[in-house]
């Protein structure tokens, strides 16, 4: 039972948010890279990173030198994800590759009361790429493709999705604004009907000082998201304190859903690696979400 209870929560998105939606691939959903989990997991502004290709595609146009990166997520009992990133550049343009793999593993199938008469595990993956660029000294803009699947039992689909995504810069000194929308596309037939994409709009903020006298520097971060086939509406605040370059302390909340709000989560920094981890716990007794993300820079 536990198993059902847990696919039924993954598929509809498990963050119990109240809404009239029918979306599914919830994978979409999950944030790409510890850092910005931890810190509220908007992500629509205030990366300088290629987990952009996740949030933001127009903030790869910040993009300076190349860099990979490996992040595994445990959502929850059994939930797993792992997701690859390489960032380059190719005709003077940055570019991030992403790969994701979703599972949620032995799934029992019963027909009586007793031992399951088998198990099964749910797949997702997708593989894409992303880009942006400067049209202006302060606007950036960006593109993503991905390719989509995902299969159960002897089911299984495909399908592609585009992201789009804008930034204005430096409105305010040390102030950026984002604005994105993910997940635009459609899927095949999985056994007799189509999966419907989670439509994803975003806008924020961030804003970065320095704070000499702590040796340090902030980062303030916050915005509005909302799935565009749901009546639920989101709102996401975080912050990160960068102390010597050395070491990181994030802190984030999110309010709309019903089963998590806060977000914390470390860093380190050390010879071109990046180590960062974050923790968001779950209500009703659904568990916590561990992420741990390893990020290397190519100096």
């Amino acid at each position: 039972m536990k198993k059902i209870v847990l696919l039924i929560l993954f598929l509809s998105g498990f963050g119990f948010a109240q809404s009239a939606g029918n979306t599914g691939l919830a994978f979409l959903k999950h944030g790409f890279g510890a850092r910005n989990i931890a810190m509220g997991d908007l992500g629509v502004a205030g990366i300088d990173d290629l987990s952009a290709f996740n949030y933001n595609p127009a903030q790869l146009a910040k993009y300076k030198r190349a860099e990979i990166i490996f992040n595994h997520n445990e959502i929850m009992t059994d939930v797993r994800s792992e997701t690859f990133g390489a960032g380059f550049k190719l005709f003077g343009l940055p570019f991030a590759l992403g790969v994701n793999t979703t599972s949620v593993s032995d799934i029992e199938i019963r027909n009586t009361p007793g031992d399951p008469a088998s198990t099964f595990n749910a797949n997702y993956f997708y593989t894409g790429l992303a880009t942006g660029f400067f049209v202006s000294e302060d606007i950036s803009v960006g593109l993503g493709v991905k390719y989509l699947y995902e299969g159960m039992l002897t089911y299984n689909a495909n399908g592609y999705a585009l992201d789009f995504g804008v930034n204005y810069y430096d409105l305010v000194e040390g102030l950026e604004l984002g604005l994105a929308y993910r997940n635009i596309g459609s899927m095949n037939e999985l056994k007799s009907e189509a999966t419907k994409l989670p439509g994803d709009l975003r806008f924020g903020a961030a804003y970065g000082m320095d704070m000499p006298e702590l040796n340090g520097e902030l980062l303030v971060v916050g915005g509005y998201q909302k799935y565009t086939d749901t009546d639920d509406n989101h709102i996401h605040a975080g912050t990160e304190f960068v102390f010597k370059k050395l070491a990181a302390l994030r802190l984030g909340y999110q309010i709309g859903y019903e089963s998590k709000g806060f977000s914390g989560g470390l860093g380190v920094y050390y010879s071109g690696f990046n180590f960062d981890y974050a923790f968001v716990p779950f209500q009703y007794d659904l568990g916590s979400s561990h992420i741990i993300s390893i990020k290397y820079n190519f100096m």
